[in-house]
């Protein structure tokens, strides 16, 4: 069962639930929400459930602005604090855990993306990265995916917020039929995230 609580951050209480596998977590997966959304996204549990069967701790954080009840985004910066005051905690309370990973969707990827190197992480899961704002790919937002950690990016096809290319650092995968949300096949999506996970030595499998 998940365990809930509140960490305190710069820019105010976040909130932290917490999901352990049944045997000595392997590595750390903290994920972060969109923009606009919560921590219980289909694409988001359906990760958690698949990382804690393959034998990782999972973390989903909500940030402090939803904590607060607005849904108005925090500015980047704000968000990137915060994020950061947790990863400092959480790195505390898992001291055991070899590895930690980060991640999130849309606005959570993002953030995971621009703190991962801060933070110590060693790879990043950006699940519906926006690329850029619907019809403005003028303002790509790639240079955010440059963190020279292994990186694994699921968009849909469908996405309006593009899809970012591919690197030697940064794996793509287009899932078919999907939009921005990743509701179509959250299943699928966490099968693509463990199978990454796995192929880099981060499962117990």
């Amino acid at each position: 069962m998940p365990t809930s609580d509140e960490i305190d951050t710069p820019r105010g209480p976040a909130g932290i639930t917490t999901d352990l596998p049944d045997r000595p977590a392997t590595a750390l997966l903290v994920l972060g929400h969109g923009a606009g959304g919560s921590i219980d996204a289909p694409d988001l549990l359906a990760v958690r459930d698949a990382s804690v069967a393959a034998g990782l701790a999972v973390v989903r954080v909500t940030q402090p602005y939803r904590v607060a009840g607005r849904r108005a985004p925090a500015p980047a910066g704000h968000l990137d604090e915060a994020w950061t005051a947790v990863l400092a905690v959480l790195r505390d309370r898992h001291a055991d855990v070899p590895s930690v990973l980060v991640g999130g969707r849309s606005s959570g990827a993002r953030v995971a993306c621009r703190t991962a190197g801060a933070v110590g992480a060693v790879g990043v899961v950006a699940l519906a990265f926006p690329l850029h704002p619907p019809g403005r790919p003028e303002r790509s937002r790639a240079a955010e995916l440059a963190t020279g950690l292994p990186t694994l990016v699921v968009n849909g096809d469908r996405d309006p917020f593009g899809t970012p290319e591919p690197s030697p650092a940064v794996q793509v995968v287009s899932r078919p039929g999907e939009t921005h949300d990743l509701r179509r096949d959250p299943a699928g999506t966490a099968g693509v995230v463990r199978d990454w996970l796995r192929a880099r030595g981060w499962t117990a499998d």
